[in-house]
């Protein structure tokens, strides 16, 4: 059959993947979790300490956040039943979104099923309108931080704008962010700066302070103004003294906040917060949102109750829980010989390995000791920078970190990585 020359050549697509061992289709099935007080995996008949969750709260497991899905779901059923425009938006979707509006000191607040199609829906929307028919122009400038995550480039992709239309500023890098500003005044009408908050793979963060002033210098030399959206996926609920992320860091506020109920709060799915223009556009425009089913009733009740901890003393203790185990996990690890991809105050740590082989080799053997860990490689991060990225949770113990730190070093000094 002439599909069989298709098939082959998958094949190979997929061969070369496990031969330059970066295959990421060989997950590892956790079937539970142990009653112990930090996060414990079973997976494959034995106990493993999880240290690649980005539950970095631990309210996956919180026992208020658990009963709040079961009430919910007992009141409105296990799903939503239909899209949103149809029977599907219940009165507990709409309660979290103005819960999320008011944490973030916003008009009003949309949730999507996941933080992709949040980034799929949204983006796409504010760069060019829904179809043809938008009165929404594609005469836009789209300006992204090098290292932004896959779904904001996907998001950008989708919009289907010509070459000349996109740009890139050097990570974190805003004086050159100002330079593809000033050279590009009176070729468009309107600028859209896209840029996550917390880069997933380094933990560094973005000032979005620095940036909105920036932006807020341009607009009034471009037609339709200059508007920034922050993808703040990693942020919201582990950054900052009250969990509100990078705009708590920096003291900024952008156009669009982006963010996840799937990461710091335990729960799942994505939502945007602003000005309630800009959401009922969003409603109206968003194909992942209108056209999708949103997140089940149980995990909005979830949702609810998660930020409710959060913003509460209990929140505050666990946040402060987190950011004493970082500085202790940083501290240690250097003693012990190890360098960072990134300086990183957040609760991803990226341990620099540079040698794609090793960094497999280590994870591998960590996990055999009972300690599961991601390895990340080209194309995820650059050739040369493969690394281990570990992320804390509050409820971590200091115990759990010098164990880490213990097998971690004994592995790598084996392994040549350290000395």
């Amino acid at each position: 059959m002439a599909r069989q020359a298709f098939i082959d050549s998958i094949k190979k697509e997929i061969e070369r993947i496990d031969e330059a061992k970066i295959s990421k289709r060989h997950e590892k099935v956790i079937e539970g979790f142990t009653a112990h007080p930090s996060p414990r995996a079973i997976i494959d008949g034995k106990e493993v300490l999880i240290f690649n969750s980005n539950d970095y709260l631990g309210l996956r497991f919180n026992k208020k956040v658990k009963a709040a899905e079961h009430n919910a779901a007992k009141q409105y059923g296990a799903g939503p039943g239909a899209v949103r425009f149809i029977s599907g938006t219940l009165k507990i979707h709409k309660d979290l979104e103005k819960e999320l509006a008011r944490f973030h000191s916003r008009e009003d607040a949309v949730i999507f099923s996941s933080a992709f199609a949040l980034n799929f829906g949204v983006i796409h929307t504010l760069i060019k309108g829904q179809s043809k028919d938008s009165l929404i122009s594609d005469n836009t400038l789209v300006i992204s931080d090098e290292l932004n995550h896959r779904s904001i480039i996907d998001g950008i992709r989708v919009a289907g704008l010509n070459k000349e239309n996109k740009a890139i500023f050097k990570h974190l890098d805003l004086e050159d962010l100002k330079r593809v500003l000033e050279e590009n005044k009176g070729k468009f009408k309107r600028v859209v700066i896209i840029s996550d908050g917390i880069f997933s793979m380094l933990g560094e963060y973005q000032n979005v302070s620095n940036l909105q002033l920036i932006a807020d210098h341009y607009d009034p030399q471009y037609e339709e103004g200059v508007m920034t959206i922050i993808d703040d996926a990693h942020g919201v609920a582990a950054f900052g003294k009250s969990g509100r992320g990078c705009e708590e860091v920096t003291k900024g506020k952008c156009s669009i906040l982006l963010g996840t109920l799937g990461k710091g709060f335990g729960v799942d799915g994505g939502y945007a917060v602003g000005d309630k223009i800009f959401m009922d556009y969003i409603r109206e425009s968003a194909a992942t949102y209108i056209y999708s089913n949103p997140i089940s009733p149980g995990t909005a009740g979830a949702a609810l109750e998660a930020i409710r901890l959060v913003d509460s003393r209990s929140g505050s203790r666990l946040i402060n829980s987190l950011n004493k185990n970082i500085a202790y996990f940083k501290e240690k690890m250097i003693d012990s010989g190890f360098s960072f991809a990134a300086f990183s105050k957040h609760a991803i740590q990226p341990v620099l390995i540079g040698d794609a082989v090793k960094t497999k080799a280590l994870t591998d053997e960590l996990f055999q000791r009972g300690i599961l860990v991601t390895n990340l490689n080209y194309p995820v991060v650059q050739r040369g920078r493969d690394e281990i990225r570990v992320q804390l949770s509050s409820l971590h113990t200091l115990e759990d970190i010098d164990l880490f730190v213990k097998e971690c070093s004994e592995i790598a000094k084996r392994l040549e990585i350290i000395k």
